[in-house]
């Protein structure tokens, strides 16, 4: 159904929120958003098919995005219940400002599952040349949280992991979802380089989750992305 959006989480302001409602999208979203210069900045996935082509056309001409890329998701199975309608295939753009994508994806009627990542607390960052596989988890840690920083660290001995952040997340949908995502506000994105298969990503990062576990520091797989293409 197309009309009032249900707010899940709290992650933006009251005048973001008034032009949610002036969108009125009539699909379920899930947002992460930074907040840069008043802008709010992350990335937007959304599914692949027939509808998205126009999109794809219309963000490779936009300034408001700097990377497009064409990826399979892969849910954890412990979070499936929160995330229906999901798709196999997405859009992943990253973006400097979230109600330009909130007026694109408003036009067009999408009636699977679109997501907007985005960062609350970057951990480190590093020079890298090719992104081939993005991973979500969920913890019970905050920022602020004293466990972050021996998260940082460990996170960082692992070579392929070009940035980590601290991220929100905040679900909108046309219906109200049977079930509420209750660590939207505890996530944690990595973003990994690698010329190797998606298999071997995969395992790197689950490698990588169980050196964190050696810590003390517990980490959820939500959800991961495997680049296949870079269409901008």
């Amino acid at each position: 159904m197309a009309g009032k959006i249900h707010v899940i989480t709290g992650l933006i302001d009251s005048n973001e929120l008034a032009q949610v409602h002036k969108y009125k999208p009539p699909y379920l979203s899930i947002g992460l958003a930074d907040s840069v210069g008043g802008c709010m900045q992350g990335y937007l996935c959304t599914p692949h098919d027939r509808q998205s082509s126009s999109l794809i056309e219309n963000w490779k001409k936009s300034d408001n995005f700097l990377d497009i890329y064409f990826a399979t998701a892969t849910f954890a199975e412990e979070s499936v219940a929160y995330f229906p309608n999901k798709a196999n295939t997405y859009i992943l753009a990253s973006f400097k400002d979230m109600q330009t994508v909130l007026a694109d994806i408003s036009k067009n009627n999408m009636d699977r599952l679109s997501f907007m990542f985005s960062f609350s607390g970057p951990l480190f960052e590093r020079a890298g040349d090719k992104l081939n596989y993005v991973s979500l988890y969920f913890t019970k840690y905050t920022n602020g949280d004293p466990a972050i920083g021996d998260l940082a660290n460990a996170i960082a001995r692992r070579e392929r992991v070009k940035k980590a952040s601290l991220a929100q997340m905040q679900l909108f949908a046309a219906e109200q979802p049977k079930f509420t995502f209750p660590y939207s506000k505890n996530l944690v994105i990595l973003e990994v380089e690698g010329e190797k298969t998606h298999q071997t990503d995969q395992k790197y990062c689950e490698r990588t989750r169980r050196d964190v576990a050696r810590k003390g520091i517990s980490l959820n797989n939500l959800v991961s992305f495997s680049i296949l293409e870079k269409l901008k």
